[in-house]
């Protein structure tokens, strides 16, 4: 198993991304989990998860991504995904979380880009 890495890029306050990649797997999840809590707290607009270094993830890495979109929903923040790898898109379709992520605000804001691109 490959370690999990994160990083937050603050370049944009009102979009801070945190970059994934490794392994996002039960062993690994909890520093991101934590992380998007810590970041959800300060109600940023949208808040984006970039994949593009991720290799491998569990069903606990899908659910720190569908964790991120409750809190985001009662936070009123914009869960984004970028630079998602086929396998994970694949497993975002299967599950129905792509769907998700594309629900409009529970407060009635929508973003009206594209949560897997954003």
């Amino acid at each position: 198993m490959s370690p999990l890495n994160i990083s937050v890029d603050r370049s944009d306050p009102a979009v801070p991304t945190i970059r994934i990649g490794g392994d996002l797997a039960f062993a690994t999840a909890a520093p991101l989990r934590h992380e998007v809590d810590r970041l959800l707290a300060e109600r940023p607009r949208t808040l984006r998860l970039d994949f593009a270094d991720l290799i491998f993830i569990d069903s606990t890495g899908l659910s720190v991504i569908v964790h991120a979109w409750r809190e985001g929903q009662q936070e009123g923040t914009v869960i984004a995904l970028r630079n998602v790898p086929r396998f994970l898109e694949t497993i975002l379709d299967m599950t129905g979380v792509t769907g998700l992520l594309a629900r409009p605000q529970a407060t009635g804001q929508h973003d009206a880009g594209d949560p897997l691109s954003a």
